[in-house]
Protein backbone atom coordinates (compact mmCIF):
# COMPACT_ATOMS: atom_id res chain seq x y z
CA UNK A 1 0.00 0.00 0.00
CA UNK A 2 2.63 2.57 0.96
CA UNK A 3 4.36 1.44 -2.24
CA UNK A 4 1.73 2.18 -4.31
CA UNK A 5 0.98 5.73 -2.64
CA UNK A 6 4.31 6.89 -3.33
CA UNK A 7 4.09 5.81 -6.86
CA UNK A 8 0.99 7.75 -7.09
CA UNK A 9 2.81 10.98 -5.57
CA UNK A 10 5.11 10.86 -8.03
CA UNK A 11 2.53 10.36 -11.37
CA UNK A 12 1.23 13.59 -9.45
CA UNK A 13 3.58 15.92 -9.32
CA UNK A 14 5.14 14.94 -12.82
CA UNK A 15 5.46 18.26 -14.75
CA UNK A 16 3.62 18.73 -17.99
CA UNK A 17 6.10 19.83 -21.06
CA UNK A 18 5.18 20.63 -24.11
CA UNK A 19 8.12 19.33 -26.55
CA UNK A 20 10.91 21.48 -25.34
CA UNK A 21 8.79 24.30 -23.90
CA UNK A 22 8.11 24.37 -19.92
CA UNK A 23 4.08 24.29 -19.85
CA UNK A 24 2.22 27.09 -17.83
CA UNK A 25 -0.38 25.54 -14.95
CA UNK A 26 -2.57 27.23 -12.66
CA UNK A 27 -1.38 28.44 -9.74
CA UNK A 28 -4.10 29.90 -7.14
CA UNK A 29 -7.12 32.24 -8.47
CA UNK A 30 -5.67 34.36 -11.62
CA UNK A 31 -1.92 33.20 -11.24
CA UNK A 32 0.17 30.85 -13.24
CA UNK A 33 3.09 29.11 -12.30
CA UNK A 34 6.10 26.54 -13.54
CA UNK A 35 6.43 22.98 -13.29
CA UNK A 36 9.66 22.53 -12.22
CA UNK A 37 11.76 19.85 -13.47
CA UNK A 38 14.08 17.27 -12.10
CA UNK A 39 14.82 17.46 -8.03
CA UNK A 40 13.40 20.09 -6.19
CA UNK A 41 15.30 23.78 -5.14
CA UNK A 42 15.81 22.13 -1.23
CA UNK A 43 17.00 19.04 -2.55
CA UNK A 44 19.58 20.39 -4.82
CA UNK A 45 20.84 22.64 -1.99
CA UNK A 46 21.04 20.23 0.20
CA UNK A 47 23.62 18.20 -1.76
CA UNK A 48 25.63 21.09 -3.40
CA UNK A 49 28.56 20.51 -1.02
CA UNK A 50 28.63 16.86 -1.37
CA UNK A 51 29.03 17.25 -5.21
CA UNK A 52 32.55 18.23 -6.75
CA UNK A 53 32.39 21.70 -8.41
CA UNK A 54 30.87 21.34 -11.99
CA UNK A 55 32.29 22.61 -14.57
CA UNK A 56 32.07 22.75 -18.70
CA UNK A 57 28.87 23.20 -20.63
CA UNK A 58 25.73 23.43 -18.90
CA UNK A 59 23.30 20.33 -20.13
CA UNK A 60 19.69 21.17 -21.20
CA UNK A 61 18.28 19.89 -17.80
CA UNK A 62 20.22 22.44 -16.16
CA UNK A 63 19.27 25.32 -18.63
CA UNK A 64 15.52 24.27 -18.30
CA UNK A 65 16.06 24.13 -14.58
CA UNK A 66 17.58 27.09 -13.80
CA UNK A 67 15.10 29.59 -16.21
CA UNK A 68 12.07 27.50 -14.63
CA UNK A 69 12.85 28.34 -11.45
CA UNK A 70 13.79 31.81 -11.62
CA UNK A 71 10.68 32.47 -14.16
CA UNK A 72 8.14 30.79 -11.94
CA UNK A 73 9.41 32.83 -8.99
CA UNK A 74 9.11 36.15 -10.47
CA UNK A 75 5.38 35.49 -12.20
CA UNK A 76 4.07 34.58 -8.56
CA UNK A 77 5.67 38.03 -6.75
CA UNK A 78 8.74 35.72 -5.16
CA UNK A 79 11.54 38.28 -5.74
CA UNK A 80 14.24 36.61 -3.35
CA UNK A 81 13.68 33.29 -4.76
CA UNK A 82 13.58 34.77 -8.00
CA UNK A 83 16.72 36.86 -7.66
CA UNK A 84 18.91 34.18 -5.63
CA UNK A 85 18.65 32.25 -9.06
CA UNK A 86 20.70 34.76 -10.13
CA UNK A 87 24.54 35.42 -10.43
CA UNK A 88 24.01 38.79 -9.22
CA UNK A 89 20.75 38.65 -6.16
CA UNK A 90 21.56 42.24 -5.35
CA UNK A 91 20.69 43.86 -8.72
CA UNK A 92 17.69 41.56 -9.08
CA UNK A 93 16.01 42.14 -6.18
CA UNK A 94 16.30 45.99 -7.02
CA UNK A 95 14.74 46.07 -10.68
CA UNK A 96 12.42 42.92 -9.59
CA UNK A 97 10.88 44.83 -6.75
CA UNK A 98 10.21 47.96 -8.35
CA UNK A 99 8.84 46.08 -11.49
CA UNK A 100 5.87 45.37 -8.90
CA UNK A 101 6.27 48.61 -6.40
CA UNK A 102 7.55 51.38 -8.79
CA UNK A 103 6.46 50.63 -12.14
CA UNK A 104 3.29 49.26 -10.69
CA UNK A 105 2.56 46.16 -13.27
CA UNK A 106 0.73 43.07 -11.60
CA UNK A 107 -1.35 39.93 -12.78
CA UNK A 108 1.99 39.10 -15.12
CA UNK A 109 2.40 35.71 -17.08
CA UNK A 110 5.74 34.72 -18.13
CA UNK A 111 6.00 31.76 -20.91
CA UNK A 112 9.06 30.58 -22.21
CA UNK A 113 10.00 29.22 -25.58
CA UNK A 114 12.27 26.22 -26.45
CA UNK A 115 15.81 27.21 -25.21
CA UNK A 116 18.51 27.85 -27.78
CA UNK A 117 21.17 26.36 -26.05
CA UNK A 118 21.58 28.22 -22.98
CA UNK A 119 19.88 31.42 -23.75
CA UNK A 120 15.85 30.83 -22.96
CA UNK A 121 13.23 33.61 -25.07
CA UNK A 122 10.33 33.93 -23.39
CA UNK A 123 6.69 36.18 -23.45
CA UNK A 124 5.46 38.71 -20.66
CA UNK A 125 2.33 39.52 -20.61
CA UNK A 126 1.26 42.44 -17.52
CA UNK A 127 -1.48 44.55 -16.79
CA UNK A 128 -0.17 48.43 -15.44
CA UNK A 129 -2.52 49.59 -12.90
CA UNK A 130 -1.81 53.17 -11.33
CA UNK A 131 -4.47 55.27 -9.78
CA UNK A 132 -7.38 53.46 -11.39
CA UNK A 133 -6.32 53.36 -15.01
CA UNK A 134 -5.07 50.20 -16.58
CA UNK A 135 -3.57 49.35 -19.72
CA UNK A 136 -2.38 45.63 -21.02
CA UNK A 137 1.41 45.33 -21.66
CA UNK A 138 3.50 42.68 -23.75
CA UNK A 139 6.44 41.68 -25.10
CA UNK A 140 9.31 39.56 -25.44
CA UNK A 141 12.56 39.36 -23.18
CA UNK A 142 14.77 36.16 -22.83
CA UNK A 143 17.78 35.24 -20.06
CA UNK A 144 20.84 33.42 -20.42
CA UNK A 145 21.89 30.38 -18.01
CA UNK A 146 25.60 30.25 -16.52
CA UNK A 147 27.90 27.88 -14.62
CA UNK A 148 29.02 29.84 -11.31
CA UNK A 149 32.74 29.57 -11.46
CA UNK A 150 32.90 28.78 -7.19
CA UNK A 151 30.27 25.83 -7.19
CA UNK A 152 29.11 25.18 -10.74
CA UNK A 153 25.83 25.77 -9.88
CA UNK A 154 23.36 26.97 -12.88
CA UNK A 155 22.28 30.85 -12.73
CA UNK A 156 20.38 33.52 -14.50
CA UNK A 157 22.82 35.46 -15.87
CA UNK A 158 21.51 38.66 -14.44
CA UNK A 159 21.17 42.01 -16.50
CA UNK A 160 18.65 44.39 -16.49
CA UNK A 161 17.42 43.27 -20.21
CA UNK A 162 16.27 40.28 -18.85
CA UNK A 163 13.28 42.14 -17.40
CA UNK A 164 12.52 44.28 -20.40
CA UNK A 165 14.94 44.99 -23.60
CA UNK A 166 14.94 48.29 -23.27
CA UNK A 167 16.59 48.56 -19.97
CA UNK A 168 20.36 48.71 -19.67
CA UNK A 169 21.87 48.05 -16.56
CA UNK A 170 21.20 50.82 -13.67
CA UNK A 171 17.90 51.62 -15.34
CA UNK A 172 14.59 51.31 -13.73
CA UNK A 173 10.76 50.97 -14.91
CA UNK A 174 8.32 53.37 -13.41
CA UNK A 175 4.89 54.52 -13.47
CA UNK A 176 3.17 57.73 -13.19
CA UNK A 177 2.65 61.22 -13.88
CA UNK A 178 5.59 61.80 -16.75
CA UNK A 179 8.00 64.52 -15.32
CA UNK A 180 8.28 65.38 -18.83
CA UNK A 181 5.40 66.26 -20.75
CA UNK A 182 5.12 65.34 -24.36
CA UNK A 183 5.92 67.09 -27.58
CA UNK A 184 4.63 67.27 -31.03
CA UNK A 185 7.67 67.95 -33.05
CA UNK A 186 7.49 69.67 -36.49
CA UNK A 187 9.54 69.15 -39.70
CA UNK A 188 11.10 72.77 -41.10
CA UNK A 189 7.67 72.72 -43.53
CA UNK A 190 5.81 72.13 -40.20
CA UNK A 191 4.22 68.93 -41.10
CA UNK A 192 4.47 66.56 -38.04
CA UNK A 193 6.73 64.14 -37.63
CA UNK A 194 5.72 60.92 -35.67
CA UNK A 195 8.01 56.87 -35.44
CA UNK A 196 5.20 55.85 -37.30
CA UNK A 197 5.68 57.97 -40.54
CA UNK A 198 9.39 57.96 -39.89
CA UNK A 199 10.80 54.98 -38.07
CA UNK A 200 13.97 55.84 -37.80
CA UNK A 201 12.70 59.34 -35.56
CA UNK A 202 12.17 57.13 -32.21
CA UNK A 203 15.12 57.75 -30.58
CA UNK A 204 15.18 61.61 -32.19
CA UNK A 205 11.72 62.03 -30.88
CA UNK A 206 12.61 60.81 -27.04
CA UNK A 207 15.15 63.21 -27.07
CA UNK A 208 13.50 66.19 -28.13
CA UNK A 209 10.30 65.05 -25.64
CA UNK A 210 13.69 65.18 -22.45
CA UNK A 211 14.77 68.46 -23.62
CA UNK A 212 11.97 70.73 -24.91
CA UNK A 213 9.28 68.87 -23.17
CA UNK A 214 9.20 70.60 -19.60
CA UNK A 215 9.61 74.47 -21.62
CA UNK A 216 7.39 73.68 -24.86
CA UNK A 217 3.97 73.98 -23.06
CA UNK A 218 2.66 70.76 -22.55
CA UNK A 219 1.25 69.24 -19.72
CA UNK A 220 2.69 66.08 -18.51
CA UNK A 221 0.20 62.51 -18.94
CA UNK A 222 0.79 59.07 -17.11
CA UNK A 223 2.72 56.35 -18.52
CA UNK A 224 4.96 53.67 -17.86
CA UNK A 225 8.51 54.57 -18.87
CA UNK A 226 12.56 53.44 -18.79
CA UNK A 227 14.02 55.88 -16.47
CA UNK A 228 17.42 55.87 -17.59
CA UNK A 229 20.45 55.30 -14.82
CA UNK A 230 24.07 56.62 -14.71
CA UNK A 231 25.60 54.67 -17.09
CA UNK A 232 22.57 55.15 -19.86
CA UNK A 233 22.82 58.64 -19.32
CA UNK A 234 26.80 58.99 -19.86
CA UNK A 235 25.72 57.00 -22.86
CA UNK A 236 23.28 60.02 -23.72
CA UNK A 237 20.43 57.26 -23.89
CA UNK A 238 17.11 59.31 -23.49
CA UNK A 239 14.19 57.66 -20.77
CA UNK A 240 11.79 56.11 -22.89
CA UNK A 241 8.01 55.68 -22.82
CA UNK A 242 6.84 52.28 -23.02
CA UNK A 243 2.79 52.39 -22.44
CA UNK A 244 0.86 55.67 -22.15
CA UNK A 245 -2.04 54.99 -19.64
CA UNK A 246 -3.44 58.97 -20.12
CA UNK A 247 -2.19 61.25 -22.85
CA UNK A 248 -0.75 64.58 -21.51
CA UNK A 249 -1.33 67.70 -23.44
CA UNK A 250 2.25 68.26 -26.10
CA UNK A 251 3.82 71.21 -26.59
CA UNK A 252 5.61 71.99 -30.00
CA UNK A 253 8.80 71.65 -31.02
CA UNK A 254 9.97 72.64 -34.61
CA UNK A 255 13.06 71.08 -35.86
CA UNK A 256 15.34 71.37 -39.23
CA UNK A 257 14.08 67.80 -40.66
CA UNK A 258 13.06 68.74 -44.24
CA UNK A 259 9.88 66.06 -45.30
CA UNK A 260 11.06 65.30 -48.67
CA UNK A 261 15.12 64.57 -47.60
CA UNK A 262 14.05 62.49 -44.23
CA UNK A 263 11.56 60.31 -46.35
CA UNK A 264 14.27 59.32 -48.96
CA UNK A 265 16.66 58.79 -46.31
CA UNK A 266 14.13 56.00 -45.00
CA UNK A 267 13.80 54.31 -47.79
CA UNK A 268 17.63 54.31 -48.58
CA UNK A 269 18.81 53.06 -45.54
CA UNK A 270 15.66 50.21 -45.39
CA UNK A 271 17.33 48.33 -48.62
CA UNK A 272 20.12 47.71 -46.73
CA UNK A 273 21.29 46.22 -43.08
CA UNK A 274 22.95 48.15 -40.58
CA UNK A 275 22.77 51.35 -42.41
CA UNK A 276 23.03 55.18 -40.87
CA UNK A 277 22.81 58.51 -43.16
CA UNK A 278 23.02 62.17 -41.99
CA UNK A 279 22.18 65.18 -44.28
CA UNK A 280 22.61 69.08 -43.29
CA UNK A 281 22.98 72.04 -45.06
CA UNK A 282 26.70 73.64 -45.19
CA UNK A 283 25.61 77.11 -45.45
CA UNK A 284 23.73 77.06 -42.12
CA UNK A 285 24.51 73.45 -40.29
CA UNK A 286 20.87 72.73 -39.88
CA UNK A 287 20.55 68.42 -40.54
CA UNK A 288 17.87 67.67 -42.98
CA UNK A 289 17.55 64.11 -42.49
CA UNK A 290 18.58 61.43 -40.21
CA UNK A 291 17.95 57.74 -40.76
CA UNK A 292 19.25 54.51 -39.74
CA UNK A 293 18.19 51.03 -40.91
CA UNK A 294 18.17 49.36 -37.13
CA UNK A 295 15.23 51.90 -35.55
CA UNK A 296 16.59 51.31 -31.98
CA UNK A 297 20.31 52.64 -31.34
CA UNK A 298 20.82 56.45 -33.48
CA UNK A 299 23.95 55.20 -34.75
CA UNK A 300 23.77 58.27 -37.37
CA UNK A 301 24.00 60.86 -34.33
CA UNK A 302 25.38 58.44 -31.29
CA UNK A 303 27.61 56.28 -32.93
CA UNK A 304 30.86 55.79 -32.43
CA UNK A 305 32.75 54.00 -35.08
CA UNK A 306 36.49 54.02 -36.82
CA UNK A 307 35.40 56.20 -39.92
CA UNK A 308 37.98 54.43 -42.36
CA UNK A 309 39.38 56.35 -45.44
CA UNK A 310 37.33 59.24 -44.72
CA UNK A 311 38.72 60.56 -41.95
CA UNK A 312 41.61 61.02 -44.51
CA UNK A 313 39.93 64.68 -45.31
CA UNK A 314 40.73 65.81 -42.25
CA UNK A 315 44.37 64.67 -42.76
CA UNK A 316 44.84 65.60 -45.79
CA UNK A 317 44.01 69.81 -44.67
CA UNK A 318 46.83 68.75 -41.55
CA UNK A 319 48.80 67.61 -44.53
CA UNK A 320 48.65 70.18 -47.06
CA UNK A 321 48.79 73.11 -44.27
CA UNK A 322 52.34 71.46 -43.12
CA UNK A 323 53.74 71.55 -46.44
CA UNK A 324 53.67 67.79 -46.47
CA UNK A 325 51.43 67.62 -49.54
CA UNK A 326 50.01 68.92 -52.34
CA UNK A 327 47.59 68.45 -54.84
CA UNK A 328 49.57 68.24 -57.85
CA UNK A 329 52.93 67.55 -56.58
CA UNK A 330 54.40 64.10 -56.42
CA UNK A 331 53.72 61.76 -53.61
CA UNK A 332 55.06 58.54 -52.35
CA UNK A 333 52.04 55.52 -52.64
CA UNK A 334 54.40 52.47 -51.76
CA UNK A 335 52.73 49.06 -51.31
CA UNK A 336 53.69 48.65 -47.72
CA UNK A 337 55.24 51.41 -45.31
CA UNK A 338 56.32 49.94 -41.81
CA UNK A 339 55.72 52.80 -38.75
CA UNK A 340 56.08 51.84 -34.78
CA UNK A 341 56.46 48.53 -35.75
CA UNK A 342 53.58 48.12 -37.51
CA UNK A 343 53.58 47.15 -41.21
CA UNK A 344 50.93 49.14 -43.11
CA UNK A 345 49.22 48.05 -46.49
CA UNK A 346 47.28 48.95 -49.00
CA UNK A 347 44.29 47.54 -50.26
CA UNK A 348 45.48 44.70 -51.82
CA UNK A 349 48.45 46.14 -51.86
CA UNK A 350 48.46 48.05 -55.10
CA UNK A 351 51.09 51.37 -55.61
CA UNK A 352 51.16 54.32 -57.46
CA UNK A 353 54.50 55.06 -58.85
CA UNK A 354 55.46 58.79 -59.90
CA UNK A 355 51.42 59.79 -59.12
CA UNK A 356 50.42 62.57 -57.55
CA UNK A 357 48.78 63.16 -53.77
CA UNK A 358 45.22 63.71 -55.54
CA UNK A 359 45.57 60.35 -57.24
CA UNK A 360 46.94 58.75 -53.70
CA UNK A 361 43.54 60.84 -51.94
CA UNK A 362 40.87 59.29 -55.16
CA UNK A 363 42.63 56.09 -55.12
CA UNK A 364 42.45 55.98 -50.97
CA UNK A 365 46.37 55.04 -50.78
CA UNK A 366 46.94 54.31 -46.65
CA UNK A 367 50.49 54.51 -47.38
CA UNK A 368 50.92 58.29 -48.80
CA UNK A 369 49.81 59.05 -45.23
CA UNK A 370 51.36 56.66 -43.47
CA UNK A 371 54.52 57.97 -44.92
CA UNK A 372 54.26 61.34 -43.34
CA UNK A 373 53.54 60.51 -39.94
CA UNK A 374 57.39 60.97 -39.06
CA UNK A 375 57.24 64.23 -39.67
CA UNK A 376 53.99 65.17 -37.54
CA UNK A 377 53.47 65.41 -33.77
CA UNK A 378 51.60 63.28 -31.50
CA UNK A 379 49.11 66.03 -30.92
CA UNK A 380 48.85 67.54 -34.78
CA UNK A 381 45.95 65.30 -35.86
CA UNK A 382 44.05 66.00 -32.84
CA UNK A 383 44.59 69.71 -32.92
CA UNK A 384 43.13 70.07 -36.73
CA UNK A 385 40.30 67.81 -35.86
CA UNK A 386 39.26 70.25 -33.28
CA UNK A 387 40.38 73.38 -33.92
CA UNK A 388 39.49 73.39 -37.84
CA UNK A 389 36.34 70.72 -37.33
CA UNK A 390 35.12 71.38 -34.48
CA UNK A 391 35.47 67.75 -33.53
CA UNK A 392 36.27 65.74 -30.34
CA UNK A 393 35.03 68.27 -27.88
CA UNK A 394 31.70 66.91 -26.78
CA UNK A 395 30.38 70.34 -26.47
CA UNK A 396 27.89 70.30 -29.81
CA UNK A 397 24.87 71.16 -28.65
CA UNK A 398 22.77 69.84 -31.98
CA UNK A 399 18.76 69.55 -29.58
CA UNK A 400 19.28 66.05 -28.83
CA UNK A 401 22.26 63.83 -27.76
CA UNK A 402 25.32 63.37 -29.73
CA UNK A 403 28.31 61.55 -29.63
CA UNK A 404 30.69 64.42 -31.28
CA UNK A 405 33.59 63.00 -32.63
CA UNK A 406 37.12 61.95 -31.06
CA UNK A 407 40.43 61.94 -32.05
CA UNK A 408 42.27 61.42 -29.11
CA UNK A 409 46.16 62.22 -28.80
CA UNK A 410 48.54 59.04 -29.67
CA UNK A 411 51.70 57.98 -30.21
CA UNK A 412 53.79 55.44 -32.64
CA UNK A 413 51.64 53.00 -34.60
CA UNK A 414 48.54 53.95 -33.13
CA UNK A 415 49.39 57.94 -34.76
CA UNK A 416 49.95 56.35 -37.46
CA UNK A 417 46.82 54.45 -37.80
CA UNK A 418 44.32 57.58 -36.85
CA UNK A 419 45.73 59.35 -40.12
CA UNK A 420 43.79 57.01 -42.14
CA UNK A 421 40.75 56.90 -39.66
CA UNK A 422 41.43 53.62 -38.09
CA UNK A 423 43.74 53.26 -34.42
CA UNK A 424 41.50 55.47 -31.54
CA UNK A 425 39.54 57.49 -33.91
CA UNK A 426 35.88 57.50 -33.46
CA UNK A 427 32.83 58.80 -35.54
CA UNK A 428 29.65 58.57 -36.96
CA UNK A 429 27.85 60.03 -40.13
CA UNK A 430 26.91 63.37 -38.12
CA UNK A 431 30.82 63.95 -37.70
CA UNK A 432 31.15 62.79 -41.40
CA UNK A 433 28.76 65.23 -42.94
CA UNK A 434 30.07 68.19 -41.13
CA UNK A 435 33.06 67.22 -42.00
CA UNK A 436 32.34 67.61 -46.35
CA UNK A 437 29.81 70.83 -44.89
CA UNK A 438 32.93 72.43 -43.80
CA UNK A 439 35.23 71.75 -46.80
CA UNK A 440 32.51 73.06 -49.12
CA UNK A 441 31.37 76.58 -47.02
CA UNK A 442 34.86 76.95 -45.87
CA UNK A 443 33.80 77.35 -42.49
CA UNK A 444 32.62 74.96 -39.33
CA UNK A 445 29.10 75.42 -38.51
CA UNK A 446 27.88 73.11 -35.74
CA UNK A 447 25.17 71.21 -37.24
CA UNK A 448 21.82 71.49 -35.23
CA UNK A 449 18.00 69.99 -35.05
CA UNK A 450 16.46 72.45 -32.97
CA UNK A 451 17.23 76.61 -34.02
CA UNK A 452 19.25 77.47 -30.81
CA UNK A 453 16.76 80.55 -30.97
CA UNK A 454 14.37 78.20 -29.74
CA UNK A 455 16.13 77.50 -25.85
CA UNK A 456 19.32 80.88 -26.38
CA UNK A 457 21.64 78.09 -25.99
CA UNK A 458 25.41 78.97 -27.86
CA UNK A 459 26.55 76.19 -30.80
CA UNK A 460 29.97 75.01 -30.84
CA UNK A 461 32.94 76.78 -33.19
CA UNK A 462 35.86 76.22 -34.54
CA UNK A 463 38.79 78.31 -33.41
CA UNK A 464 40.29 78.65 -37.21
CA UNK A 465 39.61 78.20 -40.88
CA UNK A 466 41.59 76.93 -43.57
CA UNK A 467 43.71 78.86 -45.38
CA UNK A 468 42.88 79.85 -48.83
CA UNK A 469 45.32 77.49 -50.47
CA UNK A 470 44.16 74.53 -48.26
CA UNK A 471 40.49 74.78 -48.79
CA UNK A 472 41.08 75.01 -52.92
CA UNK A 473 43.72 71.99 -52.93
CA UNK A 474 41.19 70.02 -50.37
CA UNK A 475 37.97 70.74 -52.26
CA UNK A 476 39.87 69.97 -55.83
CA UNK A 477 40.46 66.47 -53.98
CA UNK A 478 37.19 65.74 -53.21
CA UNK A 479 35.94 66.80 -56.65
CA UNK A 480 38.52 64.78 -58.33
CA UNK A 481 37.87 61.83 -56.34
CA UNK A 482 33.84 62.36 -57.14
CA UNK A 483 34.35 62.21 -60.77
CA UNK A 484 37.74 59.59 -61.18
CA UNK A 485 38.37 58.36 -57.83
CA UNK A 486 36.65 55.62 -55.96
CA UNK A 487 33.32 57.78 -55.57
CA UNK A 488 33.09 58.03 -59.39
CA UNK A 489 30.46 55.46 -59.52
CA UNK A 490 27.93 56.53 -56.69
CA UNK A 491 28.06 59.96 -58.07
CA UNK A 492 28.36 59.35 -61.42
CA UNK A 493 26.09 62.77 -62.83
CA UNK A 494 26.17 65.04 -59.80
CA UNK A 495 29.05 67.25 -60.87
CA UNK A 496 30.93 69.45 -61.43
CA UNK A 497 29.74 71.51 -57.69
CA UNK A 498 30.79 68.27 -55.88
CA UNK A 499 33.02 66.13 -54.28
CA UNK A 500 33.49 63.29 -51.88
CA UNK A 501 35.56 60.79 -50.18
CA UNK A 502 34.80 56.96 -49.55
CA UNK A 503 36.25 54.86 -46.68
CA UNK A 504 36.32 50.94 -45.51
CA UNK A 505 36.96 50.31 -41.79
CA UNK A 506 38.50 47.40 -40.69
CA UNK A 507 36.62 46.02 -37.64
CA UNK A 508 38.21 42.79 -35.58
CA UNK A 509 35.87 39.87 -35.96
CA UNK A 510 34.50 41.23 -38.78
CA UNK A 511 34.53 39.47 -42.08
CA UNK A 512 33.63 42.62 -44.07
CA UNK A 513 34.64 46.28 -43.22
CA UNK A 514 32.08 49.19 -42.42
CA UNK A 515 31.57 50.84 -45.50
CA UNK A 516 31.89 54.74 -45.38
CA UNK A 517 30.95 57.37 -47.61
CA UNK A 518 31.30 61.32 -46.56
CA UNK A 519 30.07 63.89 -49.93
CA UNK A 520 28.82 67.39 -50.95
CA UNK A 521 26.85 68.54 -54.01
CA UNK A 522 25.77 72.03 -53.80
CA UNK A 523 24.54 73.44 -50.68
CA UNK A 524 23.92 69.97 -49.57
CA UNK A 525 26.57 67.67 -47.72
CA UNK A 526 26.19 64.37 -46.34
CA UNK A 527 27.56 61.01 -44.55
CA UNK A 528 26.46 57.16 -44.58
CA UNK A 529 28.08 54.23 -43.14
CA UNK A 530 27.06 50.58 -43.74
CA UNK A 531 28.23 48.52 -41.08
CA UNK A 532 29.37 44.93 -42.00
CA UNK A 533 28.77 45.91 -45.92
CA UNK A 534 32.23 46.34 -47.60
CA UNK A 535 33.71 49.08 -49.52
CA UNK A 536 31.61 52.60 -49.05
CA UNK A 537 31.55 53.18 -52.91
CA UNK A 538 29.77 50.18 -53.25
CA UNK A 539 27.72 50.60 -50.08
CA UNK A 540 27.55 53.88 -48.39
CA UNK A 541 28.09 55.63 -51.52
CA UNK A 542 24.28 55.06 -53.51
CA UNK A 543 22.50 56.07 -49.97
CA UNK A 544 24.41 59.61 -49.51
CA UNK A 545 24.48 60.10 -53.53
CA UNK A 546 20.79 59.57 -53.84
CA UNK A 547 20.22 61.80 -51.46
CA UNK A 548 22.30 64.55 -52.52
CA UNK A 549 20.54 64.46 -56.04
CA UNK A 550 17.45 65.77 -54.24
CA UNK A 551 19.18 69.17 -53.54
CA UNK A 552 18.87 70.31 -57.37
Amino acid sequence: MGKRRRVAERRRTRPAVLGATIAVVAVGAGVGGYALYGRGAEADDRTTAARTVKTGPLSAAEVRTAATRFLTAWQRGGVTEAAAGTDDPAAATRLLTGYAKDAHLKGVTLTPAAAKGAHVPFAVKATVAYRGLTKPLSYGSSLTVVRRASDGKALVDWHASVVHPELKDGDTLVTGESGTPPVTALDRDGGELTATRYPSLGTVLDGLREKYGKTAGGKAGVELRVLRGKASKAAKLSDKTLVELSKGTPGTVKTTLSPTLQAAAERQVDKRDRASVTVVRPSTGEILAVANSGHGFNTAFQGSLAPGSTMKIITSSLLIDKGLASADKKHPCPKTVTFGGWKFHNDDDFEIKGGTFKASFARSCNTAFISQAEKLKNDDLTKQAQQVFGLSRNNWAIGVPTFDGSVPVQSAAQMAASLIGQGGVRMNPLNMASVAATVKSGTFRQPYLVAPSVDHRTLATASRTLSGRTLSQLRDLMRYTAAYGTAAEAMSGLGPDYGAKTGSAEVDGQKKPNGWFAAYRGDLAAAGVVQAGGHGGDTAGPIVASLLKLGG
